[in-house]
């Protein structure tokens, strides 16, 4: 078995990009592949492939990042030819090298349908993907439910509830640290294990800040009596808006609060032109879920997170 990087030149890098997109996992097309290398989120020596000894491709593994990212943020689309007889062995070679390549272990995200556990074919697919990640150092799981709004969903106008302005990073800083008590996204969790709110805080406002939303678009929630209620950090991906970060601090939940946040951030988008809002959850997350649900957001996939834990 050989693994390599597809860096020995254009038809080196044409042979790994035309590699068949099939099997019940969503792939990542060439066309797509290509768009992406274009935009340098996809690079040559970020796709990787294991060959035979007669040079037949067997499996493929491609990761992303951002355009200025140093090193691969994401694993997103790993895939072993049919007839291998131990696909998990031989994707979890091919992730090592690329691992050990780069330094790090880059997440991986599986984007699934709905109901996917009650297709066998696509389970079976997604169990040897999950085992490799797991031999690999990727034994941490978290589902997610990917939102997406259009215009046909329509938005809510201002109640009145809440009262949205901009604030000072320090301001920022304070509500990212309130929000994340008792949060119920799993990530936030996991980070308090390691961190203080504070610091996570910092990184949680570092990581908004390299988005390519703007830092003008965020606005702290108060209630009518100056109190603060919550945070509205409307984001957005290199392919369209998304909805980012929001939350309501711990002494105000319970309210419906929740549901004015959001539709501050779907109101801004909107207004920007927006045909569509990209947004997660957790699976766990059921008032999260549900305030999506009420505003008109609908589920479009399963994203399954496996990632490295953090020590």
């Amino acid at each position: 078995m050989i693994f390599r990087a597809a860096t020995a030149g254009p038809a080196d890098l044409d042979r790994a990009v035309a590699h068949p997109a099939d099997g019940p996992v969503p792939a990542l097309t060439a066309g797509r592949i290509r768009e992406e290398l274009a935009a340098n989120r996809i690079r040559p020596e970020w796709i990787r492939t294991a060959e035979d000894e007669d040079g037949r491709i067997l499996a493929r593994a491609v990761w992303w990042g951002r355009a200025d990212s140093e090193q691969p943020i994401a694993l997103d689309c790993l895939q072993v030819a049919a007839g291998v007889a131990d696909p998990a062995a031989v994707a979890a070679g091919l992730l090592d090298t690329g691992h050990c390549a780069f330094g790090g272990i880059p997440g991986y995200n599986i984007s699934l349908p709905r109901g996917w556990r009650d297709d066998p074919e696509l389970a079976a697919a997604v169990a040897w993907r999950r085992e490799a990640a797991h031999r690999t150092g990727l034994t941490r799981e978290i589902e997610r439910l990917r939102y997406e709004w259009t215009p046909a969903a329509g938005t809510a106008e201002p109640t009145g509830r809440l009262v949205f302005r901009e604030g000072t990073d320090e301001e920022m800083l304070d509500a990212f640290a309130r929000l994340s008590r008792g949060s119920l996204d799993l990530a936030t969790q996991h980070e308090l294990e390691l961190m203080d709110a504070e610091q996570l805080a910092r990184e949680d406002f570092d990581f908004y800040l390299g988005c390519p939303g703007e830092r003008s678009w965020w606005r702290l929630a108060h209630l009518p009596d100056g109190r603060l209620a919550g945070l509205a950090v409307p984001s957005a991906t290199p392919y369209h808006r998304n909805v980012g970060y929001l939350g309501v601090v711990p002494e105000q939940r319970g309210r419906g609060l929740i549901d004015e946040v959001l539709a501050e951030i779907t109101r801004f988008h909107a207004a920007a032109g927006a045909e569509r809002i990209t947004a997660t959850t957790d699976t766990v997350n059921l008032p999260m879920a549900a305030a999506f649900d009420r505003a008109g957001y609908e589920v479009t996939e399963i994203r399954l997170v496996l990632e490295a834990p953090e020590r």
